[in-house]
């Protein structure tokens, strides 16, 4: 074979992978940033692209996604003087590749440091007991400081998390019996409103049924005086029709006695057995008529002629 077309042939394998070569593809979520000649040329975006052979060259590969950077925990000192240790977590997301680029050298260790002097900053304002109580506190100033010194760096931090807040030893034992105390007081609270409530119940109840048993007794005495009352009534009714029995029973002996024609002879032996059931013996007072005289000589008229 021809030297001159081996060569032709190399020399356009070479060119092919050089060309190959010089087309990137973008991903999503990534940006990379292009230099021609040491100097910025452009940040790529999602797509394909094609950079000038052995001018131009990919300077950094960005992502864009949201990143977490989990920081060891430092030593921080609060306001009454007491050394603690805390972690966090910072939720960061790059929004301009090129400030990010050659905005910071190392920007995750730069974030790491701010962070640190940070959150000194905002504990050494803070008591502990304060601090152990105002995470949502201390994570809003920390992302809004964050975020304020990461904006020349085209970093945006959304979240910064407290992970951990470890204490002394001396005051997690404190914290213990603390806690242990409290717990041993809600207790000792708990029964005794249990057992107030309890005897709250219990009275209640006493007195429900004191109410209830008054009630009964008061109704069952007016039920006795209400039957008591009917029985009265009944008496008295049986009595008064008794009476109108008898009475009637002496008007229709009478007016029978009239209708027979009866004369006074008649009537007047009629009052002698009145006046003979008035003196029975059981009466202490007889009322004697004025004409006894007369009733006498009119009994005896009687027996004559009846000896007849």
């Amino acid at each position: 074979m021809n030297p001159a077309i081996v060569a032709l042939i190399i020399v356009l394998v070479i060119v092919f992978f050089i060309i190959i070569s010089c087309i990137k593809i973008v991903p999503q979520a990534h940006a990379f940033v292009v230099e021609r000649l040491g100097a910025y040329q452009g940040t790529w975006s999602v797509g394909l692209h094609m950079k000038a052979p052995f001018f131009d060259r990919i300077a950094k590969k960005v992502i864009l996604k949201e990143q977490v950077a989990d920081f060891p925990p430092q030593p921080v000192i609060t306001k009454d003087n007491v050394t603690m240790r805390i972690d966090t977590v910072v939720f960061y997301q790059i929004t301009d590749p090129k400030l990010y680029c050659y905005g910071v050298e190392n920007p995750i260790n730069a974030i790491a440091n701010l962070t640190a002097t940070t959150l000194r900053n905002v504990i050494g304002e803070m008591e502990l007991d304060q601090t152990l109580t105002s995470r949502e506190i201390i994570n809003a100033k920390m992302r809004q400081s964050l975020d304020a010194a990461t904006d020349p760096w085209g970093i945006k931090v959304n979240r910064v998390e407290l992970k951990n807040i470890i204490p002394p030893p001396a005051i997690n034992d404190a914290m213990e019996k603390q806690m242990k105390a409290e717990r041993e007081r809600r207790e000792a609270v708990t029964r005794a409103e249990g057992e107030k409530k309890s005897a709250i119940l219990v009275a209640e109840g006493n007195k429900q049924s004191a109410i209830l048993n008054a009630e009964a007794e008061k109704q069952s005495a007016i039920l006795r005086a209400e039957a008591q009352k009917e029985k009265m009534i009944r008496e008295a009714e049986g009595q008064a029709e008794a009476i109108m029995r008898v009475q009637q029973a002496t008007a229709d002996g009478i007016r029978m006695i009239k209708e027979a024609g009866a004369d006074d002879v008649v009537l007047q032996l009629k009052s002698l057995e009145a006046l003979k059931e008035m003196s029975n013996g059981q009466a202490t007072k007889i009322i004697v008529p004025s004409d006894l005289q007369g009733i006498a000589t009119l009994a005896t008229t009687f027996k004559e002629v009846s000896a007849k």
